[in-house]
């Protein structure tokens, strides 16, 4: 299938990512600061990576990839220099690189600046993922998906979801990692800001919709 690689490959998201992504017969590197975090599995390379890198450096670890995702998160801890500044690097490198297919793991509300005020918790982070998303969308030729999850949890998925929804709903992490790894394979989903929550449609189903 595809050789791809993951930005943020220690992370929730990723883990179950990884497992779906590997499932479905692809190759993958994961890149964390934290190799030793990565889920050890067939199929599976990880590597350190550190997103203050040069953007030269991140490029020659994407060359040769066929798909990157971008799962990184600093948690609130470092909101310039890793969910905005260091996901804009490694776009630009993996245009340097060659890699066109780049889907975004981003957030609900992301680019709906005006709701940003109802939950002055999360603004600066929503900010850190605007300026990732716009730049995404406005200023690279790279074939993006960017999903849009409302809040992440830690249940069961259900394999059923809700797309391009307008509440700030719930997520459980399994059903978002497993609308990740799908997407790879529906290239009507190039191109597209998707936002999603917990739902009734199959995965598959509404993403086909798309």
């Amino acid at each position: 299938m595809a050789k791809i690689f993951i930005f943020g490959g220690s992370g929730r998201v990723a883990t179950d990512l990884i497992k779906n992504l590997v499932a479905d017969g692809n190759t993958i590197t994961a890149a964390a600061r934290h190799p030793e975090n990565i889920i050890k599995l067939d199929g599976v390379t990880a590597e350190k990576l550190d997103l203050h890198a040069d953007v030269d450096d991140i490029a020659k670890q994407v060359k040769g990839f066929d798909a990157i995702y971008f799962t990184a998160g600093s948690r609130g801890k470092d909101l310039i220099q890793t969910d905005a500044m260091g996901a804009i690097k490694t776009m630009m490198a993996a245009e340097k690189a060659g890699v066109k297919r780049y889907i975004m793991l981003s957030s609900m509300l992301s680019l709906d600046i005006n709701s940003w005020k109802k939950i002055p918790s999360l603004e600066d982070y929503l900010a850190a993922k605007f300026f990732a998303d716009t730049y995404l969308m406005d200023s690279t030729n790279l074939e993006y998906t960017i999903l849009q999850p409302g809040s992440l949890i830690e249940e069961a998925g259900t394999g059923k979801i809700q797309l391009n929804v307008e509440a700030t709903d719930s997520n459980p992490i399994p059903d978002v990692a497993k609308t990740l790894a799908a997407i790879l394979k529906y290239p009507n989903t190039i191109g597209n800001v998707i936002p999603m929550s917990s739902g009734k449609t199959p995965i598959d189903d509404a993403l086909k919709e798309i």
